[in-house]
């Protein structure tokens, strides 16, 4: 003689299963925030930038890419900031370079041949060979979405800008075993100014910065602005600034975790010590 199941034991069942789902969805996704959470703070130092005062031209969102994260302006169409992290490697090296890629993750479609005609090279944030070299093959791959892309005149992405990539990797990695880059573009102070100065989509900057950290107990930082009109052989240190420059042409807070009296120290002056700057200031780049 067969029992007959109660209906609140059948229905018993389906809410135990989704129970259950709904438990393995909210591990899940704690897991993957606490895993995005901690790539994202191995690739920056003291903290994601973030801006000093909000404003519509300040939303940007943050792409996670292999080996570097972009703060992406839907409103510029560029990246604001780009922030990586480089060691020294026992042998240096770059696969082939690979071809430029649209990224599906930006509200307006940057074509890879957008730039073309314009007088603009697509110009690396995040570089190619550093990137390969310390992140590997597939960190090389994403360094060609065009998210990572600005347009630069070719005087500075072919050789000023090229030469400080450089001494970067070849001079300061080796010297320090670890450094700390972010960098982006620089636009003019008012958005209205500018906002018909584009390559198709892409406002074009008026200059380019690079900040590179060693975060070290006593942090040591240099920080470079270089204009869209270089010939391109200057010295490097004519380009020197201070991290506050940066921020009060920006907007942007670089470390925000970083303790006030600490960056009082290192964000509000210029100092070359222990860089060996003089070494590198007027070496000529890889491809000159």
């Amino acid at each position: 003689m067969s029992r007959r199941r109660s209906p609140l034991l059948r229905r018993g069942r389906p809410l135990r299963r989704l129970a259950v789902s709904l438990l393995f969805v909210a591990v899940g996704t704690g897991l993957w925030h606490f895993q995005a959470r901690e790539l994202r703070d191995s690739l920056v130092w003291m903290g994601v930038p973030e801006w000093q005062q909000v404003s519509p031209t300040s939303f940007h969102r943050v792409l996670r890419n292999e080996g570097f994260l972009v703060g992406w302006s839907d409103v510029r169409v560029n990246p604001l900031w780009v922030s990586y992290r480089l060691q020294a490697v026992e042998d240096p090296r770059s696969g082939p370079r690979p071809g430029f890629r649209q990224d599906w993750r930006t509200l307006w479609p940057i074509g890879t041949d957008h730039y073309a005609g314009s007088g603009f090279d697509r110009g690396h944030l995040a570089p190619n060979y550093a990137i390969a070299a310390v992140h590997g093959r597939d960190a090389q791959l994403d360094t060609f979405y065009m998210s990572n892309m600005t347009p630069q005149r070719p005087d500075l992405n072919r050789r000023l800008w090229q030469r400080l990539e450089e001494v970067v990797m070849d001079h300061f990695v080796p010297h320090f075993g670890t450094v700390q880059v972010i960098t982006g573009p620089v636009f003019p102070e008012r958005f209205l100014d500018n906002v018909f100065n584009r390559v198709g989509f892409v406002e074009v900057p008026e200059a380019f910065y690079k900040i590179i950290v060693v975060p070290a107990e006593r942090p040591l930082a240099l920080a470079f602005l270089m204009p869209q009109g270089v010939r391109g052989d200057e010295p490097l240190d004519d380009f020197l600034v201070s991290i506050d420059e940066l921020e009060d042409r920006t907007g942007l807070d670089f470390f925000p975790n970083l303790p006030a009296a600490a960056a009082e120290a290192l964000e509000g002056r210029v100092s070359t010590r222990g860089w060996a700057l003089e070494e590198v200031t007027n070496r000529p780049g890889r491809f000159e």
